[in-house]
């Protein structure tokens, strides 16, 4: 078989001039950095793996050369010699100086390529101070050179214009192949801009993955180098790809989906825009290893696509709905998220631990962008998500070793699982550093001067708040009355602290945020003083609110910050004076000494009996009022009194029963029916 066959200068078609490329290169190469730089170099390569995988070749050889050129060879067909039809110089000179020409359009020397625009070996030469191309064809070796990207040749130093190829050797007329050697104009590029031995090695690593058979090796003969030869050839394709990416332990094995598909697109044909059909071919790779990194590659033709693509959304759309839909469906280890709507898992739950490899051929692919990045081709997304989607289901129920379904149907419950609880912790942090600056609450009545010397006084229930509210100064004293108890702050979780609308509101109102948070010096009043009624209940408030500070704004205890009122337990007035006691004894005291009649003496039921002047009196003025500094200690004795009204005054009776029946010398056990 010849093996120039259907490539011929026919083969090559220009659609335009080169002039833009040096006026604007990031448009064709992405930048004029290193990867710009490198980008040349691919452009080269890629040639070369189309011509491989087209069947025509099966070795690259990539140079690196003291003098700063680069080589790039391969035992391909050979690019056309034989003379343009319209252009009227060799196939050879059209390639290197017009762009958008080559083999690759139409159907015409490739069924797919790696290239879309043919303009990958012009611009390398306009982005090039010189090139040479040699091609082994038709039993010879010829040669065309390039210099400030006019044709010619050299003659050792000197330069001589002309369209006329070289003809260098007489060689067999079974050797085919191209070389080119080119170095670049570091006019354009910056001047840190390198060519890279190791990355080379791994862009070629992977197109051997992608084409099995194919060898190729790298040379770096630069001064001041030591990188030994690399050489890579692959025989599993896309199986090997994966297997080198994988890290860690496997929890599965290998999994191959492939399939083929077509679609319809209009493209111009002979100036006429044609319908025409498009043949895809799918191949994935995947396996999932323990941990939690995740490695995707995926390639169109033989192209890496770094920013991905319509076939990369199409594979994650079908794992994702595969997984949910057929692998984690009825998982017990969900069921209790399955309640509450949040068993379904991510594209993030889903992808930790993934290595996979998808890789999609067909003919000119319509890339975003002259750089090949990220695919655009609107219908390969729906292929490759069928193809996929099919594939995985299929291993899910049937193909894949039971054992290997159950570990990945774990790994992925797992995290699920993770991600929900991690995603609670966050809204908990979230929602208590917002507390400290969210607006202030309604029932709050604010005082009109902050900092040191305002004051928050927390009263206990409605009835309180009113004369509370009008009997303070309103210039430093806010009132922020409680509509219920505060949750206990000693035993809930961070999620139901934050949740309570008491605590909400005492937190927000400091203004100061919560737990690790808090910042002593944003609160926004000087002193926090809890004033409840002085019986049970009223303990019990003061018990959970001390509880609640300790726990999530415990600065405010360490700076001596939190007092408790001291409100009067009785009073009576007795010949125009008002007198106050705050225990039994003080009462007595009063009676005896002052001989006022006991029976004068009206017990308070709370603070909403008090009127104004009585509450201003005994509890807010600061020249008449008792307050109590709560320490540390104190807060410590709260939590435990918190705890202890749980037990005693608590829905839980059986719990109640158990503490009586340890803690009471008066209760006969043996005459109890229990």
């Amino acid at each position: 078989m010849n093996p120039t066959t259907g490539y011929d200068a026919d083969s090559i078609q220009t659609l335009e001039g080169l002039e833009a490329v040096r006026k604007r290169p990031g448009m064709y190469i992405g930048g004029t950095g290193s990867d710009g730089l490198m980008h040349l170099v691919w452009e080269l390569i890629d040639n070369g793996v189309d011509e491989a995988a087209a069947g025509h070749a099966n070795r690259i050889d990539v140079t690196l050369h003291r003098d700063r050129t680069v080589e790039v060879a391969d035992n391909g067909r050979g690019i056309p010699i034989d003379l343009h039809a319209k252009r009227k110089v060799s196939a050879l000179e059209v390639v290197f100086t017009e762009l958008h020409a080559g083999g690759k359009f139409g159907g015409g020397a490739y069924g797919s390529s790696g290239g879309l625009h043919g303009v990958g070996a012009s611009v390398v030469n306009a982005l090039a101070t010189r090139l040479v191309a040699e091609v082994d064809r038709n039993g010879a070796t010829w040669r065309l050179a390039f210099n400030e990207r006019v044709a010619g040749r050299f003659d050792g130093s000197k330069f001589t214009k002309t369209h006329e190829l070289e003809k260098v050797k007489s060689i067999s007329k079974k050797k085919t192949g191209t070389r080119i050697r080119f170095l670049p104009d570091h006019e354009i590029f910056d001047p840190e801009a390198a060519i890279d031995f190791e990355t080379i090695c791994e862009r070629v690593t992977r197109a051997c993955f992608l084409v099995p058979g194919l060898r190729i090796t790298v040379t770096d003969k630069r001064s001041g180098t030591d990188n030994e030869p690399f050489e890579f050839v692959s025989r599993g394709g896309l199986a090997d790809l994966v297997d080198e990416a994988s890290i860690g332990d496997p929890v599965t094995k290998i999994i191959h989906l492939n399939g083929i598909d077509t679609f319809e697109e209009k493209v111009p044909v002979h100036g006429k825009m044609t319908l025409v059909e498009r043949e895809v071919t799918v191949d994935i790779a995947l396996r999932w290893v323990k941990g939690f990194d995740t490695r995707v590659s995926s390639f169109v033709n033989t192209i890496p696509t770094a920013e991905g693509g319509t076939h990369l959304t199409g594979f994650e759309r079908a794992l994702t709905r595969a997984v949910n839909d057929v692998l984690l469906a009825n998982t017990r280890k969900l069921a209790k998220l399955a309640r509450q709507g949040k068993d379904r898992a991510s594209k993030e739950d889903i992808q930790e631990g993934l290595v996979a490899a998808v890789k999609v051929t067909l003919p000119e692919p319509q890339f975003r962008g002259q750089t090949k990045q990220e695919l655009g081709t609107p219908p390969v997304q729906s292929i490759v998500y069928e193809i996929a989607k099919t594939g995985l289901v299929e291993w899910f129920d049937n193909d894949g070793p039971k054992s290997h379904v159950n570990a990945l149907r774990d790994k992925v419950a797992t995290a699920v699982i993770n991600r929900v609880a991690s995603r609670q912790v966050l809204d908990n942090k979230r929602k208590a550093a917002s507390l400290g600056s969210a607006g202030m609450p309604d029932k709050l009545a604010d005082c009109r001067t902050h900092g040191p010397d305002a004051e928050l006084l927390i009263v206990e229930g409605d009835s309180a708040a009113g004369p509370a509210k009008a009997g303070r100064n309103s210039e430093n004293m806010a009132i922020l009355p409680l509509r219920g108890k505060v949750v206990n702050a000693g035993k809930a979780t961070a999620k139901q602290v934050l949740d309570n609308a008491e605590a909400q509101a005492l937190i927000t109102a400091v203004g100061a945020g919560s737990g690790k948070d808090f910042d002593l010096d944003a609160a926004r009043y000087g002193r926090i003083i809890i004033l409840c009624d002085a019986d049970v209940d009223g303990s019990h408030i003061r018990c959970l609110l001390l509880t609640l500070i300790y726990h999530y704004m415990r600065p405010l205890l360490d700076a001596g910050r939190v007092y408790s009122a001291q409100p009067p337990l009785f009073s009576a007035k007795w010949r125009g004076d008002t007198y106050y006691a705050f225990t039994d004894a003080e009462r007595d005291r009063i009676v005896a000494d002052d001989n006022v009649p006991r029976e004068k003496f009206v017990r308070f039921k709370g603070l909403g009996e008090m009127d104004v002047d009585e509450l201003a009196e005994t509890t807010l003025d600061p020249e008449t009022r008792i307050l109590k500094r709560i320490t540390i200690d104190d807060a410590a004795a709260a939590r435990q009194a918190a705890s202890m009204f749980e037990v005693l005054m608590g829905s839980d009776v059986a719990r109640r029963k158990e503490f009586l029946l340890d803690n009471s010398d008066l209760v006969d056990a043996d005459a109890l029916d229990i």
